[in-house]
């Protein structure tokens, strides 16, 4: 796949993140001077680049190997293209007899393999589980974009987003005016349907929540039903939730593109938000990497949370929430409403390999599956080898969901389609549940190319939505 590689960033994407608008005249130097800070800083990068032993044991187990042949995407391969530069300026051996250590300079040449393989990768971790080390390439990706943009040379897509964040407030650039109108309609579609006033609030200070979702959740189908979903549990549960117009967004590009600083400058806003609205708790959406940025970091980046309520969780997953109520008898679900569904579950990536839900260990494959078999009637489990840590990613993740890259984006999803055809042929499953906002716009366009339909994939929210019984029973807070 080496003809596939992404849009380059222009002066205008890169500058508002405080990073060079172009390739800066000694890019060279700056790009080992960053690689040298960020070893010195970073520990586990140092030991990543030293202790693969190439065992293979990581070489097929890349979605984008397996999708496209191509050995630069083995994982091996692909972290061989940062360590080889690493040996060739950090170790004696390759400052002096580089050719007999295949350590290379970092040239033109192997800048462009950089920015084409480290944007092959979608940091999805599923090499980290099979590799006997340890080693987390995902973590060497993340440090390849970081040096890459320290030196002026960005993905158009990952930094654009990562702009609107700052000017706007979420991924899709939605201002103000037009979140209210759409908040306001689907309010207005949630009392035609359900003839209660199930409310999506906007800014309401002193509000108990505030719910963090991705910003898919307000336009895009199927994410669309999973909000509703949401909407009627704080409803039917009596819990007070808001919605923030500038934080109106979990997701978190700053890991995609390796930035502490962005990543910490994005997930601020949502701890400033929460501190000036007075809310007591913040429950995260259905979004895979928004929930490892939370779970995994924001602490780190902007804590500590000690301003909320400490009886509750910090952070809270949506999934976690319901869980909890349905467990307390707060919540009533018509599983028949789903009866014409055959359900399967998608682990996704970051919330499988890099967070936790709830206080036991495995919360994150337990909890998700726990509502779904609260809310339907048919479940049914892909292949041991696809799911729950070993899970195979959408193939969309990590800031490759964009049409330049679509060939790879179709080939990286093979694996997961071929496990998923597999139950549908045998089991006669049509529904693919999951909680990623990503994984579903991948799956929302990959589905037909594999002659599924694109109806066939939603979020486990959609099913709490079509199954609660608004008015059955008052919630216990």
């Amino acid at each position: 796949m080496a003809h596939l590689r992404p849009y380059p960033a222009a002066e205008k994407h890169m500058t508002p993140l405080d990073f060079p608008g172009t390739r800066v005249e000694n890019w060279q130097q700056k790009g080992i001077e960053k690689l040298g800070e960020m070893l010195h800083k970073y520990r586990s990068l140092q030991v990543y680049m030293d202790i693969c032993v190439k065992c293979g044991a990581c070489a097929d187990k890349c979605h984008y190997y397996l999708g496209t042949g191509d050995p630069n995407n083995m994982p091996v391969q692909r972290a061989e293209l940062l360590r080889s530069v690493y040996r060739r300026y950090f170790t004696p051996a390759g400052k002096l007899f580089p050719k007999l250590v295949r350590a290379t300079d970092f040239d033109e040449t192997a800048l462009q393999k950089w920015f084409t393989y480290f944007h092959q990768c979608s940091q999805c971790r599923r090499c980290s589980v099979f590799c006997p080390y340890g080693i987390d390439t995902a973590e060497i990706s993340m440090a390849a974009r970081e040096i890459m943009d320290a030196i002026g040379v960005g993905h158009k897509y990952t930094t654009e987003i990562v702009g609107k964040v700052h000017a706007i407030g979420n991924n899709l650039g939605i201002p103000g005016p037009a979140l209210t109108g759409t908040l306001q309609f689907l309010e207005d579609d949630l009392l035609d349907n359900t003839g209660h006033e199930i409310r999506l609030p906007l800014d309401q200070e002193g509000a108990d929540v505030l719910l963090v979702a991705p910003s898919a959740d307000f336009f895009s189908e199927p994410h669309i039903s999973s909000l509703m979903g949401y909407a009627k549990v704080f409803h039917q549960a009596g819990i007070s939730f808001t919605i923030s117009s500038f934080a109106s967004e979990a997701a978190n590009f700053g890991m995609f593109i390796g930035s502490f600083a962005q990543k910490q400058k994005i997930a601020k806003r949502i701890a400033d938000k929460a501190r000036e609205l007075r809310v007591k708790r913040i429950v995260v959406g259905e979004c895979g990497h928004a929930w490892r940025v939370a779970y995994s970091f924001w602490n780190t980046l902007n804590g500590p949370f000690d301003f909320l309520d400490p009886n509750y969780p910090v952070p809270q997953h949506i999934c976690e929430f319901t869980h909890q109520l349905n467990e307390r008898g707060a919540l009533v679900f018509d599983k028949e409403a789903n009866d014409d569904l055959t359900v399967t579950f998608h682990d996704s990536c970051n919330v499988a390999r890099a967070s936790r839900m709830g206080p036991s260990a495995g919360g994150q494959f337990e909890i998700p599956r726990a509502l779904i078999r609260a809310t339907t009637n048919k479940f049914v489990e892909m292949d041991a080898d696809t799911i729950r840590e070993r899970t195979f990613c959408c193939g969309g993740g990590g800031g490759l969901l964009t049409d330049e890259l679509m060939d790879l984006r179709v080939r990286g999803v093979l694996p997961r389609i071929t496990a998923l055809k597999r139950v549908m042929e045998e089991d006669g499953v049509n529904y693919v549940a999951l909680i990623c906002a990503i994984c579903k716009a991948q799956f929302n366009k990959m589905f037909p190319m594999y002659g599924i339909p694109m109806e066939a994939v939603g979020g486990v929210h959609a099913l709490v939505n079509n199954a609660i019984q608004i008015g059955a029973k008052r919630g216990i807070v």
